[in-house]
């Protein structure tokens, strides 16, 4: 069940949707016929997570559209320990930040896992991202025309720990995950809804201006999702993991329409919830996975499945990852999510008067010898608005695993543009 905790009560337990945990998946099971194939039409300079490469792991995107010129719009994207890249509409890094060290040589370091923006009257246009390592979210302010960069740092640097009470706490790394932001349109506030590593839980943070200029945080309440499920064979389930580890939230987003957030629990599904984290959350789906008892193994690090009882979904591999929206006018458009276990995207209707349907699906395939697709992709990040001439319908942006080709012992990443009308157009097909 869902637990709620606020800054100013002890504990109010909700009364979570049973039946939408035990049913099994209604969904129609898929043709056999493959899934579309869209293609990119840039990518970034590839990021390599060792020691030469400055320990850069491309992660998690954002798009920012310059409302005066959308030609200079930008994509911000997480690298991990490499801290933040900017990169114009031709893939090309125009800045880069880096993740700040951690307080003591012993510490962990700064580790930019995810990233969303706040496009707000009272706090201006701002990049945020949590920094895994120091278990803090990051503020950066967003001016294209800035002659030290388009970023620039507006974190309060006497902000507190995102769910960490002390330093050795922040070293275990149980620390803020994925990200999600959202301007409350009824009273103009800004709020960060933020998951912890390797737990079930939720966080939602009102964002502050201080006398200073920087940005802060005000924790309002804490949700956590279920860690446990009731199968409808009577039996108790929970995702294999490590000795300790939960079912843990990362790819995350905002309805704007209605303020509604959808959450990948990574091992679970797609959950729908308030953004305010009060109400009753619902799984929108499930992945193939739900359901199959598995057994961790100390020597290998690895789960091995058992038999599968047939209460997954049929769209989703698990692990679910990056969730984007697709905006249409009138409330219509699309929920994309990353199905990372397949290589796909599943696509969902956005109106939740119509439970979310599953619209289709689609792969990022290769452009050429040398444009890879995606592969084992953890963000993405959509925009239905023209950015100039390059992309007048909107673009799509997607994390690659697995940039090729390249040097099959190291540790490649990037991120790939796409035309976004290609991508609705495979959808509609």
């Amino acid at each position: 069940m869902a637990t709620l905790r606020t800054s100013r009560t002890p504990l109010l337990v909700l009364a979570t949707a049973v039946a939408a945990l035990a049913a099994p998946a209604t969904w129609p099971v898929q043709a056999a016929a493959p899934l579309p194939v869209v293609t990119p039409r840039a990518e970034t300079t590839a990021l390599h997570d060792d020691a030469a490469g400055g320990d850069a792991d491309a992660d998690d995107p954002a798009i920012w559209r310059n409302p005066a010129d959308p030609d200079r719009s930008l994509v911000v994207a997480t690298a991990k320990q490499g801290g933040l890249r900017v990169y114009d509409l031709d893939a090309r890094e125009v800045q880069s930040v880096p993740a700040p060290a951690g307080p003591g040589a012993d510490d962990a370091p700064g580790r930019f896992n995810n990233v969303d923006l706040v496009h707000s009257a009272r706090l201006g246009d701002l990049a945020v991202t949590t920094d895994r390592g120091n278990d803090r979210l990051r503020v950066y302010r967003i001016d294209r025309d800035h002659p030290g960069g388009p970023l620039t740092d507006a974190t309060d640097p006497k902000a507190a720990p995102v769910f960490s009470s002390s330093q050795d706490e922040i070293n275990e790394q149980r620390t803020a995950y994925g990200l999600a932001t959202w301007t409350d349109p009824a009273t103009g506030r800004s709020y960060a809804l933020v998951s912890q590593r390797e737990r079930t839980r939720l966080a939602l943070l009102e964002l502050t201006s201080r006398p200073d200029g920087t940005i802060g945080h005000t924790k309002v309440r804490t949700l956590d999702l279920p860690a446990n499920f009731r199968l409808p064979n009577g039996t108790s389930w929970s995702p294999c993991g490590e000795p300790g580890e939960l079912p843990q939230v990362e790819g995350m987003v905002v309805d704007p329409a209605n303020g509604t957030l959808y959450a990948g629990q990574e091992d679970v599904g797609i959950w729908r919830l308030r953004a305010d984290l009060s109400g009753t959350p619902r799984l929108v789906d499930k992945v193939r996975e739900f359901g199959v008892p598995g057994r961790y193994d100390e020597a290998t690090e690895e789960c091995t499945p058992g038999t599968d009882p047939g209460f997954g979904g049929t769209h989703l591999t698990a692990d679910v990852e990056g969730l984007t929206l697709v905006e249409e006018k009138g409330g219509d458009g699309l929920l994309l999510a990353s199905s990372q276990g397949d290589d796909t995207f599943a696509a969902y209707d956005r109106e939740v008067s119509d439970a979310n349907e599953y619209e289709g699906g689609f792969r990022i395939g290769p452009a050429s010898a040398t444009l890879d697709g995606s592969e084992e992709c953890d963000g993405a990040a959509a925009l239905n608005q023209p950015l100039g001439r390059r992309y007048p319908h909107g673009l799509l942006v997607v994390q690659d695993g697995h940039d090729a080709p390249g040097d099959p012992d190291r540790p490649s990443t990037n991120f790939k543009f796409v035309d976004l009308r290609t991508v609705t157009a495979a959808v509609d097909d």
